[in-house]
């Protein structure tokens, strides 16, 4: 048994990212995988080597992935499902977490290797994973194979256990529907020197609750949206106003980097009800685009989030005299 695991371990992390663009959660990603190495473990002793190992996971982990696609709700951002709401709008109460698309930290997706995780991350992007939620399970599988893991017309065909023509014909239809919902096209290269600037220009303005100087760094087209809330909001006034609004208890938050779908990503952290302690309230995933921070996206399921990122329950001032503040 210890053997059969070992030599299913290391494809573990591309395995998740498979499953989570499928199926648009973190959480249902990592169920997936552990149900793929079940199923794999039990029945390990007729796997003949008529293909590569990894051949036989993907069509395993397939399988799982469109059993548990069989509902009929499909994951979503909130752009996806409404117009954009005006700043000073109540904010509506929040959607069970099976609506949304989630976050996925870095960490589970992306191996060691730096030019494999230069070419997942387009691909793992939030607008992305949004866009193949809109085909069927059949369609969503078929087009991950064949045009991110690169699977043959026949690989594809035999994991699906349909034709190559069908192939064909489901990867047509689906690359239009992709098409039609805006995510076609790559998203623009951000070199390394404009991804920190923003980084710690994103930091510096938010911790200082510097609403001019995050207004800035915006682009005319920016989004905010907090899961599970099915609100989100559009352009910098918009954001602005909204910060300095319904926002504004977020003032004197902290800020913990992190990574999330290949992107700048940190744990929120907002004044708690203890002097000196400050309580989880969001995954904050940036969208960059053409240098300037495109999403703003504020993922607010704090308790199920912040263990898998493997981010502290609070964050602390250290004793006076002991340095600068820190997680804990």
């Amino acid at each position: 048994m210890n053997d059969v695991l070992r030599s299913l371990e290391p494809h573990r992390r591309e395995l998740c990212a498979y499953a989570y663009r499928m199926l648009g959660s973190s959480f249902e990603a990592e169920d997936a995988v552990q149900e793929t190495f079940t199923r794999a473990w039990k029945s390990f002793d007729r796997f003949e080597g008529r293909s590569s190992l990894r051949s036989w996971l993907y069509k395993i982990a397939t399988n799982v992935c469109l059993d548990m696609l069989k509902g009929p709700q499909r994951r979503a951002r909130p752009m996806d499902l409404a117009p954009s709401s005006e700043a000073g709008t109540p904010l509506a109460a929040p959607e069970p977490d099976y609506v949304w698309i989630e976050p996925i930290p870095d960490g589970m997706a992306f191996g060691a290797d730096p030019a494999e995780a230069a070419a997942a991350r387009d691909t793992l992007r939030l607008a992305f994973v949004a866009a193949v939620q809109h085909l069927p399970a059949k369609q969503r599988a078929v087009m991950l194979l064949r045009e991110v893991l690169r699977f043959s017309a026949a690989e594809t065909a035999e994991t699906l256990q349909i034709s190559p023509a069908s192939v064909n014909s489901a990867l047509q239809r689906a690359k239009a529907t992709m098409a039609k919902v805006g995510a076609a096209e790559e998203a623009p290269e951000v070199t390394d020197e404009e991804l920190r600037r923003l980084i710690d220009g994103y930091m510096s303005a938010f911790q200082a609750y510097d609403i001019d100087a995050l207004k800035a760094m915006c682009s005319e087209d920016v989004s905010l949206s907090m899961p599970p809330i099915p609100m989100w909001f559009s352009g910098p006034d918009s954001v602005a106003e909204f910060m300095l609004g319904p926002g504004h208890e977020c003032r004197d938050s902290r800020l913990v980097p992190t990574g999330a779908n290949g992107l700048p990503a940190f744990g929120h952290y907002k004044p708690g009800r203890v002097e000196g302690v400050w309580e989880p309230w969001s995954i904050t995933v940036l969208e960059i685009e053409g240098g300037r921070i495109k999403g703003l996206n504020y993922f607010l399921d704090s308790a199920r989030l912040f263990p898998l990122f493997g981010l502290p329950p609070e964050y602390r001032e250290r004793p006076a005299g002991d340095g600068a503040e820190k997680p804990l």
